[in-house]
């Protein structure tokens, strides 16, 4: 299902930064040479669906993706504007660093870019944890809104489909 956030009442959160530095925790916009970086740390983690999504928001002018980096590795990222405007995702924190804030980190940070940007409203397409979040930015669930924009959206070939129609003559056959 569908989140809707008010942009409009959000606001910086001194706490979750002082937790970020606390932690070693840098949050900044991606920079467009990171990119291949970023989507083979995603797609092993979350799936090629997730990485094009991102590489639709690296792609925009400015980059509507943002990482968290820690000591030099990268840790988590969130986008928006990936899908469709005005919509906040996809987001993933890795395993490791769950439980340390980084996810609601990438997620203020975020939604705040996209409120600079001019949007009152950000929808969470397909929200996963949807009591993350109602507690970290006042999200509620839009009624009807599955499958929502990913309706009819083509499944990634299994390697028998591939297989199938993409079959190859060895060298050597000839």
């Amino acid at each position: 299902m569908d989140m809707l956030v008010k942009l409009y009442d959000l606001r910086p959160d001194a706490s979750i930064d002082a937790m970020m530095e606390r932690h070693g925790v840098t949050l900044r916009r991606l920079l467009p040479p990171e990119l291949k970086t970023l989507t083979d740390w995603i797609t092993p983690r979350f799936g090629a669906g997730w990485s094009s999504e991102a590489t639709a928001a690296a792609m925009r002018q400015p980059p509507t993706c943002f990482i968290a980096i820690k000591d030099g590795t990268l840790i988590g990222f969130a986008c928006h504007e990936a899908t469709a405007k005005g919509f906040f995702g996809p987001t993933g924190v890795d395993t490791k660093a769950r439980g340390q804030g980084v996810g609601r980190a990438l997620l203020l940070t975020t939604l705040l870019d996209m409120s600079a940007q001019g949007y009152a409203y950000g929808i969470i397409g397909g929200a996963g944890p949807m009591d993350f979040y109602r507690q970290s930015v006042g999200a509620i669930p839009i009624e009807g809104s599955v499958p929502g924009i990913y309706r009819g959206m083509l499944r990634e070939a299994e390697p028998d489909d591939i297989s199938a129609s993409h079959q190859q003559v060895p060298p050597d056959a000839t």
